[in-house]
């Protein structure tokens, strides 16, 4: 039998590299580092590098997302 999982739902999270983050808001890498360290947006910091939650990019946009005209 495989040990359950403890409920706290980690292993579904899916984490981008700020290279991913940067293409999927079209903006450059150096404005995902200043939303990173601004705590704009949440990160982890892995090793030298960071990864963000898929989820948090997406709440990040929906927020910043305004009707125009």
């Amino acid at each position: 039998m495989a040990a359950s999982s403890s409920g706290d739902g980690i292993s579904e999270v899916r984490f981008l590299t700020v290279a991913e983050v940067a293409t999927a808001m079209r903006v450059s890498k150096m404005t995902v580092y200043r939303l990173v360290h601004s705590g704009e947006l949440p990160a982890v910091r892995v090793g030298r590098s960071f990864r963000v939650p898929e989820d948090a990019v997406s709440e990040y946009l929906r927020k910043s997302y305004f009707q125009a005209g």
